[in-house]
């Protein structure tokens, strides 16, 4: 049995799908169908809802989401909010009214979605403090291109954390004693599906060692498409999301350690402290919706090969935890691709945590995502390099990219081309030249090999410009902003 609330009042469902879609669920069983389908990717955020649960001291932390992706036991003690709930006691919410007096909404399907997201921040949601409101709705997207408007309807109302003792006292009454299991026959493909809940990592280790062939669910931002898009079964399901240990961050001098089911929008302050670059790298993963939902152990574990993470935390040097029951290893992080699709863990085995080393106050760090829209799209090309300079000479070299190979990886020969040589015009023309030597890419939709080529190696020409020549970059910059 499954329990939230939903706008206040207590669901309780019985034989629940356990990839099912809170989408489905909220259209076509509770009849809330302000909350619309678009896409069914998170890509679009007409389906935008809020999600609220107890974090530290507990406090009520709500979290805007895509409802097209998230699985409906993803929100078993939980809080949800929809759009219908703004206007319950039939007076506009304020951000309803700034919509309507603004004529913000043209054809109106993506209002809801939008609405919902503007809503979230000005009730302090996560991923919207102090953000500007073009990135609060980074994910939500208007074919009417209305966008003046509805950036000036979010201006209108301010931004503050709301207090909730009704909903915290709620969500305590419907807090578990053992952890969640449910398991579902399929009436029409004959399937048994099961989900199960841990909360320790030990209660994880221990699930993942019975069910080897389980498929581990974190944030659900791209096992939510095998469902929603490539109509996969996912037959048992070990989700990660309440198990607390794999939710902390820890930072001292030497480096910052992340566990595996922190998410996005939890990680992006203490990931910009280490590098603003990296900062600006999360703020450009997905709209704040996947941000809330996407883990960093998620995208490392997942293997993709235009994962955005994996080529900044390499070019940083990072460590890999990985854990099989009581057993522990510690891998550098590039050594866990092995190929495409097939990553260094053992059956029973889950990505415990990632550890990035602190770069040096005089590191050049520079991470660069190349996509075809600026938010919320999928990499062509993400480049990282971090460099190591004294006296004009490189000493240390890690460059890493991904959307280049079948995995992210390193590129050696481009390393080997910088250490121990100058750093000036002539080696940033060797080690572009160099980075054919390290990579084949594929052409695909978004862009050619070719492309990827050329863009991989004016990362490195503009990054000498930038750190050697600055005003010259500025000029190149502007004159190539003119001719765009």
């Amino acid at each position: 049995m499954l329990r939230f609330l939903l706008n206040g009042e207590v669901v309780t469902l019985d034989d629940v799908d356990p990839t099912g879609t809170t989408l489905d669920l909220l259209r076509y069983k509770l009849r809330l169908v302000g909350t619309k389908e678009g896409c069914s990717e998170g890509d679009c955020g007409a389906c935008t809802v809020l999600v609220g649960e107890l974090g530290d001291g507990e406090r009520l932390v709500w979290r805007a989401l895509n409802a097209c992706i998230l699985f409906v036991p993803m929100l078993d003690g939980r809080a949800v909010v929809t759009v219908e709930h703004l206007s319950r006691s039939g007076a506009q919410h304020p951000i309803q009214r700034e919509m309507v007096e603004r004529h913000a909404s043209q054809c109106g399907f993506c209002t809801p979605g939008f609405v919902m997201s503007l809503y979230g921040r000005s009730v302090g949601a996560l991923g919207t403090a102090d953000e500007p409101i073009a990135d609060v709705i980074a994910g939500n997207l208007c074919r009417c291109t209305g966008y003046g408007p509805i950036l000036a309807a979010g201006a209108a109302v301010p931004a503050q954390w709301v207090d909730d003792p009704a909903t915290v006292a709620a969500l305590k009454a419907l807090a578990r004693s053992e952890p969640l299991a449910l398991t579902y026959d399929d009436p029409l493909s004959g399937t048994r599906r099961r989900w199960f809940a841990p909360r320790t990592t030990d209660e994880l280790a221990a699930l993942v060692l019975a069910h080897p062939e389980a498929r581990i669910v974190s944030g659900a931002t791209d096992v939510g498409l095998w469902v929603t898009k490539q109509q996969r079964v996912l037959e048992d399901a070990i989700w990660t999301g309440e198990v607390a240990d794999l939710r902390r961050m820890a930072e001292d001098e030497a480096g910052l350690t992340i566990g595996a089911g922190v998410r996005y929008s939890e990680a992006r302050a203490a990931l910009a402290r280490l590098s603003p670059d990296l900062g600006e790298l999360v703020r450009r993963i997905g709209g704040v919706q996947v941000r809330n939902a996407g883990t960093i152990g998620g995208n490392i574990a997942n293997g993709s090969p235009i994962g955005d993470m994996p080529p900044a935390l390499i070019a940083l040097g990072a460590l890999l935890t990985l854990r099989r029951c009581d057993e522990r290893r510690r891998i550098p992080l590039e050594d866990y691709f092995l190929a495409y699709g097939r990553q260094d863990r053992r059956p029973g085995e889950f990505v415990e945590a990632v550890w990035i080393p602190r770069p040096r106050a005089d590191a050049i760090v520079r991470v660069v995502k190349l996509s075809k829209r600026f938010d919320s799209d999928i990499s062509a090309v993400c480049a990282a390099v971090a460099l190591s300079i004294e006296d004009g000479v490189v000493r240390e070299a890690r460059v890493a990219f991904g959307g280049m190979a079948a995995t992210p990886a390193r590129a050696p020969a481009c390393e080997a081309a910088l250490i121990g040589r100058s750093w000036d015009a002539a080696a940033a023309e060797r080690v572009a030249d160099a980075l054919a030597e390290d990579y084949a890419p594929l052409s695909d939709l978004r862009g050619s090999s070719a492309y990827r080529l050329a863009v991989a190696g004016n990362v490195l020409r503009r990054l000498w410009l930038e750190t050697s020549e600055p005003d010259e970059a500025m000029s190149v910059l502007a004159e190539g902003l003119a001719d765009g």
